[in-house]
């Protein structure tokens, strides 16, 4: 079904009205493409996911892509929501989470090839120049060598945190991990990568 259009203005509900619609039946209405009962679901809705969305993603333009692409997916998939299964918001939040890993893997990749293309431009490089890049790449690979000998989830925390700058709490939550798991396993994976590396304290 086509995408509902947003609505620029809606009136505020009267203090003593009825209760409205719960997010669930609003979800099967959206399911059979009513879009008042979207534009209900999406006042419900968006704040929640662009706090979510911000907290994993970081950037502010690319949280409100992300957060809009979520939205947009609601409508969309509406028909696979089963309110026995769980509520609507947790339904929801799960696909907000989905796409902001998603992107943030997205952009890492995007980091990684760069820095491959910007290697390869220095290869016409006077001689100091290049000896200096082959120094800093010889300790890239120690560091990828030794990063290799550590867990999934050591290694995949500690590039979080370490190279991109996370939280704990930013880290435990792309990951979808306890917190405290995240400190333990960053804890022996730098310990780890500093017996590897041969680093002395």
């Amino acid at each position: 079904m086509d995408e509902p259009a947003r609505p620029r203005h809606m009136a505020p509900v009267p203090s003593d009205a009825a209760p409205g619609p719960t997010a669930e039946e609003l979800m099967v209405r959206v399911a059979k493409g009513d879009e008042r009962a979207f534009e209900l679901l999406y006042d419900q809705f968006a704040g929640p996911i662009f706090g979510l969305v911000r907290r994993i993603v970081r950037d502010a333009a690319q949280s409100e892509e992300v957060a809009q692409e979520v939205l947009v997916e609601l409508w969309r998939t509406a028909t696979r929501y089963a309110p026995d299964k769980g509520s609507a918001m947790n339904w929801a939040m799960t696909l907000a989470h989905r796409r902001a890993v998603d992107r943030v893997r997205s952009a890492r990749a995007s980091t990684e090839r760069e820095q491959k293309a910007t290697f390869e431009a220095a290869r016409g490089r006077p001689f100091d120049e290049v000896a200096e890049s082959v120094t800093a790449r010889l300790e890239r690979s120690q560091v990828r060598r030794c990063l290799s000998f550590l867990t999934d989830l050591q290694r995949e925390s500690v590039l979080l945190a370490y190279y991109q700058g996370y939280t704990y709490r930013e880290v435990a939550e792309v990951l979808s991990t306890p917190q405290g798991t995240i400190k333990t396993r960053l804890r022996d994976g730098l310990i780890r990568l500093r017996d590897c590396l041969g680093v002395t304290a």
